[in-house]
């Protein structure tokens, strides 16, 4: 039975959460509102209709996300409605995309949530792992065709490097387990030395690890719908981009060129520490669009309208799904 204290102390915990989150989104604000104020100048009003489907776009790229986890997770066994997987693809983003060191807390907060679906710690590192996979996988592939589309020479071999880690973490480990153990024995070996402990020291919990991993059978089915989700989630957040384009009247740019500066912008995001990428995403975005043969204000006013939806809404959304997690 839960004490007096321990609904106290909840309590607290709750509303010291709901601080902080505030706290972090208010500084966020505060810093990057000169930058934005400056960039509401340009901004027209857009098309209520448009913005509409931008909106819509954006909403849908989460959705895909969330199908895809969900299809990983179903083909090991596990059955979670989809409004739970939503809410958990929306929280996560949000902590991935707005704390500094983001992604190693949405990667705690996934592998803690995918536990109380019912997946084991095997199937929720391989369900994590392979999902990060063939996203970077998705999008590596749509900027190889647009790279190809706007006259370029795609790096192949980037994206072939990802093929083979995706085919190892589905199919290879769980057929050739003996692999793992190979690696974790000489792993082993040398720790216990280190820390006085017998050689064959945490074997058998590798080995009930890699038992737990055999469960992970992905279907061709689910596989093919992991992937179509994946290619999705980029696609539709991209056709976000382009609506946002339509809505302030810069529709003008080629599909290529726009798929071109969207996969620069994504690239762009993954390697700052800045929150949300302030800054750097937006200016990759903005020299993609330039580069297309958009005009300057435009382009400002594209992308002040694409991180108006993917940070302000879709981030607010996630943090709100977060709480309610919590």
């Amino acid at each position: 039975m839960t004490t007096l204290a321990e609904t106290s102390r909840r309590s607290w915990a709750h509303w010291i959460v709901v601080a902080i989150v505030g706290t972090v989104l208010g500084a966020e604000l505060l810093l990057g509102w000169p930058a934005l104020a400056d960039a509401l100048d340009h901004l027209r009003a857009p098309e209520p209709g448009w913005l509409a489907a931008a909106l819509l776009a954006g909403t849908a790229a989460m959705q895909a996300y969330a199908r895809m986890q969900r299809h990983l997770l179903r083909s090991a066994g596990v059955r979670v409605s989809l409004l739970r997987h939503t809410a958990l693809a929306y929280a996560a983003h949000s902590l991935s995309v707005t704390l500094p060191g983001g992604p190693a807390f949405s990667t705690a907060l996934n592998y803690r949530q995918m536990r109380r679906f019912g997946a084991t710690p095997a199937i929720a590192s391989w369900c994590i792992a392979l999902s990060g996979i063939l996203s970077a996988a998705a999008l590596a592939v749509i900027t190889a065709f647009s790279t190809v589309t706007a006259g370029g020479a795609a790096d192949w071999h980037t994206f072939a490097a990802l093929v083979v880690a995706a085919v190892l973490a589905t199919v290879g480990v769980r057929r050739h387990p003996e692999i793992l153990v190979v690696v974790a024995r000489s792993v082993l070996g040398p720790v216990n030395r280190l820390r006085r402990r017998p050689g064959g020291h945490g074997q058998e919990r590798v080995r009930g690890f890699l038992e737990q991993l055999r469960a992970a059978r992905l279907s061709p089915g689910h596989g093919a719908a992991a992937v179509t989700f994946a290619l999705l989630n980029w696609l539709l957040d991209a056709a976000c981009l382009w609506l946002c384009a339509i809505a302030v009247g810069g529709g003008t740019i080629s599909v290529g060129q726009l798929l071109l500066a969207y996969c620069a912008g994504m690239a762009a995001g993954s390697i700052t520490i800045v929150p949300g990428g302030l800054g750097i995403i937006d200016g990759a975005l903005v020299l993609g669009l330039l580069a297309g043969g958009m005009g300057t204000e435009l382009a400002v006013a594209v992308v002040v309208l694409y991180r108006l939806i993917t940070l302000g809404v879709i981030v607010g959304v996630g943090w709100l799904s977060y709480l309610a997690i919590r």
